[in-house]
């Protein structure tokens, strides 16, 4: 053989060589195929996941709206129950108005009032309203407003004399604190300590 063939029976075969080295193997033709398999798995997951975080977003504004709306309507209407329960109370003492318009015993009129307002005592009390007790007690800035004192031999100093109004508490919270007058020793007693 002449080398002139050889020389071409060598070009044809490094020409294959790199024919084959510049063209995809099956192998790796396969890994992108599946690589954009995946691929497009995942962008479809992704939007799945975005939808279905929009949908809780959107779920989760709404349920807050409803909660505030449902709080601003109990705060609007929480008194409801308590006016329900003291209508009445209203209706009895209407009633006993006009009754003491044409009534000619007076104890009769006074026990419907008195009746009348045990039924509002008691609304009062199922509601959580008490009266506080100030007379005989000591005087508490917390819970009485003084409106003066009164000189007393029988009670000690400092100790409330009198109530004028009645305070009351809701639970634990003060409504309104009982105006008193409070007990001082008389003028002359003071004077010669």
């Amino acid at each position: 053989m002449s080398s002139k063939e050889e020389d071409k029976k060598e070009i044809p075969s490094k020409q294959s060589e790199v024919e084959e080295a510049s063209a995809p193997s099956k192998a790796e033709s396969e890994s992108e195929v599946v690589s954009k398999e995946e691929l497009q798995a995942a962008t479809q997951q992704v939007a799945e996941l975005k939808d279905r975080l929009l949908r809780a977003q959107a779920e989760w504004d709404n349920s807050r709206k409803r909660i505030l709306k449902e709080k601003e309507e109990s705060v609007r209407y929480a008194s409801e129950a308590l006016l329900e329960r003291l209508l009445p109370v209203l209706d009895n003492f209407e009633m006993g108005v006009e009754a003491a318009k044409s009534a000619t015993d007076a104890k009769a009129v006074a026990q419907g009032f008195e009746m009348a307002l045990a039924q509002f005592h008691q609304v009062l009390r199922d509601a959580g309203v008490e009266p506080i007790e100030a007379i005989g007690k000591p005087f508490d800035p917390h819970r009485h407003e003084a409106l003066g004192h009164h000189e007393s031999e029988e009670h000690p100093e400092g100790h409330v004399l009198t109530q004028m109004r009645k305070g009351y508490k809701l639970k634990d919270r003060l409504l309104r604190p009982s105006s008193v007058f409070v007990a001082k020793p008389p003028e002359n007693k003071a004077s010669s300590k």
